[in-house]
């Protein structure tokens, strides 16, 4: 109640009841101001003459005026001395120091707080990541990745175990094929991409994936070395693999999007019996629900831009 705002109107009310002999702690009792608050009310008051009962309350003016609170002062920050030096490890390309580093560097002890609001300023005065939309062809890409799914058990055997979920989706359309695994291991991918295609009933020319170790065994900048078995399966079918540069996962973005659509429109309020059941489950949810949702960006539903 103590901090909350009061309109002129509501000042004058109280005044009002003042004059007629309320104590603040019967003010109080009221809900209409706090006692610490209308202490102050009545002090100042007292100050201006507003409790003669022979003259009138003040105008909204007059109270706006007297009551205002005065602005706070900016205080320096602690970490002035200090911010160009902090700027100019935000400003370096390679990875940014930690917190933890920065805090140790300018060794500013009992100032933790203050740091951390200033490397908050420093971080909003940055101009916003430009982000550049990629174009697709029909046919062109798909984006596979893998998401972490829900626990298990099998209501036959009593096991209970992890599960994945593999998506693929093709980057024109946004048609996905989405499976539950119980493991990422190399024969699992294959199996995966191999439904996938024969659910698309095509191949498109070239299938960019992350970095899994079921798919690259070497991840690198300019010669990323492709798992033999799963270069083998994309030579017999004939598209290219186009594993994504180390952090940068956004030239996957549109499959990232679609695990987390699976995530947040499938799994809630499901239940599994099995692994079997899950996949039924997710499989007519695919065919049913997203494949004929209007999507967020195309704008038009994934099966009609497929077809």
């Amino acid at each position: 109640m103590g901090n909350r705002r009061f309109e002129m109107h509501e000042y004058r009310h109280i005044l009002a009841r003042i004059r007629q002999g309320e104590s603040d702690r019967r003010l109080a009792k009221t809900g209409l101001i706090g006692r610490n608050k209308a202490a102050a009310l009545r002090s100042t008051a007292q100050r201006h003459g507003w409790l003669e009962t022979t003259s009138p309350l003040p105008d909204d003016q007059e109270l706006a005026g007297t009551l205002a609170t005065p602005a706070t002062r900016q205080q320096d920050s602690s970490i002035a001395p200090f911010a160009e030096e902090v700027k100019g490890w935000t400003a370096r390309a390679s990875p940014e120091p930690s917190f933890t580093e920065r805090f140790r560097k300018i060794r500013c002890h009992r100032q933790l707080f203050s740091c951390a609001r200033f490397l908050q300023k420093l971080q909003k005065d940055k101009p916003p990541e430009a982000t550049v939309m990629l174009d697709h062809e029909p046919g062109d890409s798909a984006q596979v990745d893998f998401g972490a799914g829900p626990l298990i058990v099998d209501v036959f055997t009593g096991e209970e175990f992890k599960t994945w979920f593999f998506i693929m989706t093709l980057a024109w359309s946004r048609h996905q094929y989405a499976e539950m695994v119980r493991d990422q291991k190399i024969l699992t991918w294959l199996g995966c991409h191999r439904r996938a295609l024969a659910f698309f009933g095509g191949v498109p020319g070239r299938v960019v994936i992350d970095n899994p170790k079921a798919a690259i065994t070497r991840a690198c900048w300019r010669d990323p070395a492709v798992q033999r078995s799963y270069a083998d399966f994309a030579e017999g079918y004939g598209f290219l693999i186009s594993p994504c540069t180390p952090r940068e996962p956004k030239k996957k973005g549109i499959v990232e999007a679609g695990v987390k659509y699976v995530k947040r429109n499938f799994l809630p309020l499901k239940n599994f019996r099995s692994l079997a059941d899950a996949n039924q489950q997710l499989q007519r949810w695919n065919r049913e629900i997203a494949s004929v949702r209007i999507h967020g960006t195309t704008r038009q539903q994934p099966i009609q831009l497929f077809n």
